[in-house]
């Protein structure tokens, strides 16, 4: 029975120097390069090759993984991808593609992901706004941002419907901080007008160390305007699929108190991260990664995917709750965002 969701951060490079990237800054890793296990950098030099990764895709067919989101860094800037991404289709296995959009300007790199049947494409813009998205998703190039990303997805859109396919669904993620709470409702309106299949609104997840913690996590303070808000996008009834009606509680809740046990986690069971190098983690949180003792650390290189992600069917209680873990829900609910707006 496949099960398995693999979120892959296949590349480290990446065209945009988004200000709270999970990846950090180049500028700061310029300086001082992280050292801490698991610790990502768009920097990283260590990007397993191409022979590698194939290798392991090849053992992905009749494993329990079910799906596999390609994110990155980009990954649509590595030229191989579209060999990556049809090496998994060849397996049997869905594949999401996690990118920031300004590669979908490129025809024939959107005629390749319809040609190789991806099954979504979730497009990351964090404000309807496009000085706010610009100003904290700044192109490395200087000209790329907003409106490239909105041209992107027009045009992925407009191929789609061109050739009357039926995929690849099309979404977009936005991070909220404190600073854009209005882009809970006002992404997903975007999304909706564009023409998009699903629209996800998630939490800015930021260490208590981070240099822009202070200035834009939520907490408490923020719960009341969370839940308005959120409440005023489900009762929109926009013509896309949202998370489930439990997620804005969960959003809430994370900020009200952001430590706790998740109980029954998918953590490790149903959901694993794999990095650039080709590392293994049980889970994408970096509570859970820095938990991880050395025994326990893994890789693609050299195993095969039944060997690695074959559930345990006991999913155990976790003392890590983060806001990372609010954001892994709607990854674990992806099914939902593959059913047309208006179905149960």
């Amino acid at each position: 029975m496949r099960e398995v969701s693999l979120l892959w951060g296949l590349r480290s490079p990446c065209n945009l120097g988004c200000r709270y990237c999970y990846f950090g800054t180049v500028e700061e890793h310029r300086t001082l390069p992280p050292a801490a296990a698991g610790a990502l950098s768009h920097l990283s030099r260590s990007d397993l090759p191409l022979e590698q990764i194939l290798a392991f895709t090849a053992t992905l067919k009749d494993s329990p993984v079910q799906r596999v989101f390609l994110a990155g860094g980009e990954p649509l800037i590595w030229p191989p991808i579209l060999d990556v991404i049809a090496a998994v289709k060849n397996a049997g296995v869905q594949v999401v593609v996690c990118t920031n959009g300004i590669p979908l300007n490129r025809p024939d790199l959107v005629a390749g992901l319809l040609e190789r049947g991806v099954d979504a494409v979730s497009v990351s813009l964090d404000s309807a706004d496009p000085v706010y998205n610009d100003t904290w998703r700044p192109a490395r190039n200087g000209r790329d941002g907003w409106r490239q990303v909105i041209d992107g997805v027009t045009a992925l859109l407009a191929t789609r419907a061109a050739c009357g396919a039926a995929g690849p669904k099309v979404g977009l993620y936005s991070v909220i901080t404190r600073r854009n709470l209005p882009d809970i409702t006002a992404v997903p309106a975007l999304a909706a007008e564009l023409g998009c299949d699903y629209a996800v609104p998630q939490p800015i997840a930021l260490s208590g160390d981070h240099a822009l913690h202070g200035e834009l996590s939520l907490n408490g303070a923020h719960a009341a305007e969370l839940t308005e808000r959120f409440t005023a996008l489900y009762g929109a009834r926009l013509p896309l699929r949202l998370p489930p009606a439990s997620y804005p509680g969960r959003v809430a809740a994370a900020v009200r108190q952001p430590t706790g046990r998740v109980k029954r986690c998918f953590g490790g069971t149903t959901l694993f991260f794999v990095e650039p190098d080709g590392s293994v983690w049980d889970c994408p949180s970096s509570l859970k990664i820095t938990a991880t003792p050395a025994e326990r650390r893994r890789s693609i290189v050299g195993a095969t995917a039944t060997d690695l992600f074959t559930p345990t069917g006991c999913a155990a209680d976790c003392g890590l709750f983060s806001v990372d873990c609010v954001n892994m829900w709607p990854l674990m609910g992806f099914d939902r965002l593959f059913t047309p707006a208006g179905a149960a």
